[in-house]
């Protein structure tokens, strides 16, 4: 470790807040400014040197002006103050349930020569950092204020003393991203959080640690003055609170970036002795943990979320989706070699629940669902994932793209629009996305031939009235397919008002009945935090639907069974093999309106599209 790196990181660190420190003692000069002109003034007028009509005008005119200016001050002074800085989102770790790792980061720290981390917190993400708590709104709650606390009294306010043990320096909160603990291996996360740890030194510094509250309390404040919901009277108050607090944020935004940057050069240089060999290996394994989180979450957890279930052990997950990605991908064929080592999820005295909060957060962070389980709101095993969300999504989707067919008047047969008797089928899609469409060559496949057509058929039936239009919604898929695009555009654009339909009606979440220090600093009405994909078009909505009903036709006609894949997510097993070429046949049929490639692989599988699926 290089002591002149660590020290010229902290310095430059120290500089920079200093210069942070003096863009508040220039605001608070300029508020007390026009106070001391009128000092001055009331001084001249008592002693007889500032005496007569016009310093008398003067007089009351600064005074007046001084008390605005200190009353305005000292609105902005109690906002900033009071204002609750926002904290991330977290699972908090006691240390009667990790120990172990209470001990590693511990040992980290003394060997850094910086002070500990004050808790530990899991977030379900891949990144790790540190940060302040040490804000009046993130105090203990109310479990805490047991032997500990009592005995601790560091915090002034609770126990009604006034504060000088409020100066003394807090060592952050560690957060530890959860996947990280599942994937790597004790000393690959030592290895990970050695820099991480060693960021507590700079931040001890009183100077450093002045400069980051107030920054924080402007971030907090200008947020409070963004709130919506103010009364007439609150609302104009808040926005000059608003104007102060970003002038200063802006005057402040370089000189805290370079502070920060300061502070991760010091923590940087004085982690090098620290399992450096070890580091450089973890950092891939960073890497890599972070492409089976994205990859689980968006094709595995994603459709669970969307049906109302949650996936209980994410972080178990991301082990055998990098274990599987490892087996698919010789790139990674040594990282699967790794498992014999002792995993550092095994510093948690009961990873298994820990693992199913850290699993419950994502779910409200990424999809915006319930903070708590309801009964509509589950939690869902991995060795009954296919049959609860694979082969029920499939379900719901057949069924949602038959409601759609029902509305508009599609029989099946292309020119009937009677009532289905015969039961939901897949030729029953396939003759309606195969029907002419105008300007193609293509014969209408709901033509019957004279042949094999019954009597009945052959004799003039009537002719039946025109079904009414369903209403496709307003939203730009829906106009664009209503236009003229085909049976698949209609078909597309009815399943994107049918989704829309069943989004408005949907009831709202339940307010959970209790809220931990993290979940009330930010509300249902900012969920999700991190959206995991854009709205799919009325094409990608139809394929999937299409694909579903197909799978439902494999699973009833076929023998096959809904399977998960842990890098695509739901899967069709024929075999006990994964079907790898059904999209491409899908595709075909709903952009082109070509069915023979997905006819071909229906009869090679032995799926028979006339006969009725079950559906939800």
């Amino acid at each position: 470790m290089s002591g002149t790196g660590v020290e010229v990181g902290v310095q430059s660190a120290r500089s920079r807040a200093l210069a942070v420190l003096r863009i508040r003692s220039r605001a608070v000069a300029v508020a007390l400014l026009p106070a001391a002109v009128a000092v001055v003034l009331i001084a001249g007028g008592v002693t007889g040197r500032m005496s007569g009509g016009s310093w008398d005008v003067a007089r009351g005119i600064v005074i007046t002006v001084a008390v605005l200016v200190l009353l305005a001050a000292a609105g902005v002074a109690l906002v900033v103050a009071r204002s609750r800085p926002a904290v991330s989102p977290t699972v908090p770790i006691a240390e009667g349930s990790a120990p172990d790792l209470y001990r590693l980061v511990r040992d980290l720290a003394d060997r850094l020569d910086v002070p500990a981390p004050s808790a530990i917190a899991l977030t379900p993400d891949c990144d790790s950092w540190l940060e302040d708590r040490t804000h009046p709104a993130h105090g203990p709650p109310a479990e805490a204020s047991g032997p500990a606390s009592a005995k601790d009294g560091s915090n002034g306010v609770r126990d009604g003393r006034p504060g000088p043990r409020r100066q003394a320096p807090v060592a952050p909160v560690l957060v530890i991203g959860s996947p990280f603990l599942w994937w790597m291996r004790v000393g690959e996360l030592r290895a990970v959080l050695a820099p991480v740890v060693a960021g507590t030194g700079p931040s001890a510094h009183p100077d450093i640690a002045a400069a980051r509250r107030f920054i924080r309390g402007l971030d907090a404040a200008v947020a409070v003055s963004s709130a919506p919901g103010r009364g007439p009277l609150v609302r104009p108050v808040l926005g000059g609170v608003g104007w102060v607090t970003r002038l200063l944020l802006r005057s402040c935004r370089g000189h805290a970036g370079e502070m920060e940057r300061g502070v991760a050069a010091a923590a940087a240089e004085r982690a090098q002795a620290v399992d450096y060999g070890v580091r450089i290996v973890a950092q891939e394994q960073v890497g890599l943990a972070y492409a089976g989180w994205d990859r689980l979450l968006t094709k595995v957890a994603l459709p669970a979320w969307r049906m109302g279930r949650w996936p209980s052990r994410l972080d178990a997950g991301v082990v055998s989706a990098l274990t599987e990605l490892s087996r698919r991908d010789r790139l990674a064929e040594g990282f699967a070699s790794r498992l014999g080592e002792r995993p550092a999820c095994d510093l948690l005295e009961e990873p298994g629940s820990v693992d199913e909060a850290a699993s419950l957060l994502a779910a409200r962070l990424f999809h915006g669902g319930p903070a708590e389980q309801t009964p509509d709101w589950a939690p869902v095993a991995w060795q009954e994932y296919p049959d609860e969300v694979v082969d029920r999504k499939w379900r719901m989707d057949a069924a949602r793209l038959h409601r759609v067919l029902d509305s508009l008047g599609v029989g099946h047969h292309g020119g009937s629009v009677t009532p289905d008797s015969e039961g939901p089928t897949l030729g029953r899609v396939l003759d309606h996305l195969t029907a002419e469409t105008p300007g193609s060559g293509r014969p209408d496949s709901t033509e019957t031939h004279p042949a094999s057509a019954p009597e009945s058929a052959r004799e003039p039936a009537p002719v039946p009235s025109p079904a009414p239009e369903p209403d496709f919604g307003t939203s730009a898929d829906a106009e664009e397919a209503a236009d003229g695009d085909g049976p698949g555009g209609r078909l597309a654009a009815g399943l994107t008002a049918e989704l829309a339909r069943e989004e408005a009606a949907a009831p709202p979440r339940p307010a959970p009945t209790g809220q931990g220090p993290d979940d009330a600093l930010w509300g249902d009405g900012m969920l999700p935090l991190f959206p995991m994909q854009p709205p799919r078009t009325g094409r990608e909505l139809l394929a999937d639907h299409v694909t579903a009903l197909v799978c439902c036709a494999a699973v009833d006609t076929a023998g096959a069974a809904p399977g998960l894949d842990w890098l695509d997510g739901p899967s069709l097993l024929v075999d006990g093999e994964r079907a790898k070429d059904l999209a491409p046949h899908v595709l075909s049929l709903v952009e082109d309106g070509d069915p023979i490639p997905l006819r071909g692989w229906l009869a090679r599988l032995g799926v028979r599209p006339e006969k009725p699926v079950r559906l939800v």
